[in-house]
């Protein structure tokens, strides 16, 4: 067992125990709030390819337009689901998935098997390490960014990935909640750089 994964696990352990009532709590309210089921429950693409079973609070309904087709997400986020995805708040249970060995604290967030699937060797190598809860690209704008922005800055990360790199990114990610997402363009310009070195 290496020492990130022993450190995966000895802070899931803490912060389940310590995250216990606000979890409870959390999980009341949207039950209150917007019914049953409380968790959203996905299979994403882990370590290797490898499929698992993500869990974390639903923030989104069911919502069908006429034709029977979901709506878009946006319209599908309820209030709470805003509040929750604002905070980072949603992403809590998945620390029941960090200490199974499902996912990591850090790294690339976990995408559809159809997605990785479809990002061709970009995909393949992002499996090299386990999705993370938070990740480089999630404190570097997040939803601000497009596909190949947030590639570029996963695939940069697994490529210069450090224990300072880790605590930088964690450090980040609770600004991230506090502040809101912000796109930093000098990030963003040496993860796609880096690609070009890489690929030339």
């Amino acid at each position: 067992m290496t020492v990130r994964r022993c450190a995966d696990m000895l802070v899931a352990v803490a912060a389940l125990g310590l995250l216990a009532p606000l979890l409870l709590l959390t999980g009341v309210a949207l039950l209150l709030l917007d019914g049953s089921p409380v968790l959203f429950v996905q299979t994403r693409s882990g370590l290797g390819g490898r499929p698992f079973r993500l869990v974390k609070f639903r923030s989104m309904n069911e919502a069908r337009g006429a034709c029977g087709a979901l709506l878009p997400d946006a319209e599908r986020t309820t209030p709470s689901g805003r509040l929750l995805r604002a905070a980072r708040i949603d992403e809590l249970p998945q620390l029941w998935n960090v200490l199974l060995g499902d996912m990591s604290l850090i790294g690339p967030r976990p995408l559809l098997p159809v997605t990785v699937a479809a990002a061709g060797e970009a995909g393949r190598e992002r499996g090299r390490v386990r999705p993370g809860m938070t990740g480089w690209a999630q404190v570097n704008g997040n939803t601000l960014l497009s596909d190949a922005d947030k590639i570029a800055l996963d695939l940069w990360y697994i490529r210069n990935r450090t224990a300072a790199l880790d605590l930088r990114i964690i450090g980040r990610t609770l600004l991230v909640s506090l502040l809101g997402e912000r796109r930093d363009a000098a990030a963003i310009g040496r993860a796609h750089a880096g690609a070009s070195h890489r690929r030339g």
